[in-house]
């Protein structure tokens, strides 16, 4: 059942043309993802959007317990973004570039949004994270794509990165 609360909060933003909206009143969060996606289980992952037909295309949402009660209080933005790009998303194999850190303070959460790549000797993937703490969670969303595909998709997933807010339950 919605609640007044979160649901205003919501509201303050506008939902872009070509976008659906994923509002998870029990989790505490919500964002927006293209709408032609379909939803999918990723194991580990509370919610996970695919693109149709590009199954690598995809957002997907996980949370973990904390006392932290503020992003910050993890570290700096470039503290956090080196260490999860380094030895928490990326593999031995894997070498991990980090192009763009933007800190934002929406309805008075702080969140941390980059854009980084991992490139394997067979593979690469472009993606973006938000990070934010509330609720007593740590939650991460990653929107992403294979880099072959970044530069036509980049600005869409964007929108999907930023969209995200932790709303309060």
């Amino acid at each position: 059942m919605l609640t007044s609360k979160p649901l205003a909060l919501f509201m303050h933003t506008e939902k872009p043309p070509n976008y659906a909206e994923f509002v998870d009143l029990e989790d505490g969060y919500s964002y927006f993802y293209p709408s032609d996606w379909i939803g999918f289980d990723f194991r580990g992952h509370d919610s996970a959007f695919k693109d149709r037909y590009l199954q690598l295309q995809n957002v997907r949402l996980s949370f973990i317990p904390t006392n932290k009660t503020d992003i910050n209080e993890m570290g700096s933005i470039e503290k956090v973004v080196a260490y999860l790009v380094r030895h928490v998303y990326s593999t031995p194999t894997q070498v991990p570039d980090v192009f763009d850190m933007q800190e934002r303070t929406t309805d008075g959460k702080n969140y941390y949004t980059f854009e980084y790549t991992l490139t394997s000797p067979n593979f690469s993937r472009a993606a973006f994270a938000t990070i934010a703490v509330g609720n007593g969670r740590y939650y991460t969303l990653i929107v992403g794509a294979n880099e072959r595909r970044w530069r036509r998709v980049r600005n869409q997933l964007k929108v999907v990165a930023d969209s995200f807010k932790v709303l309060d339950i």
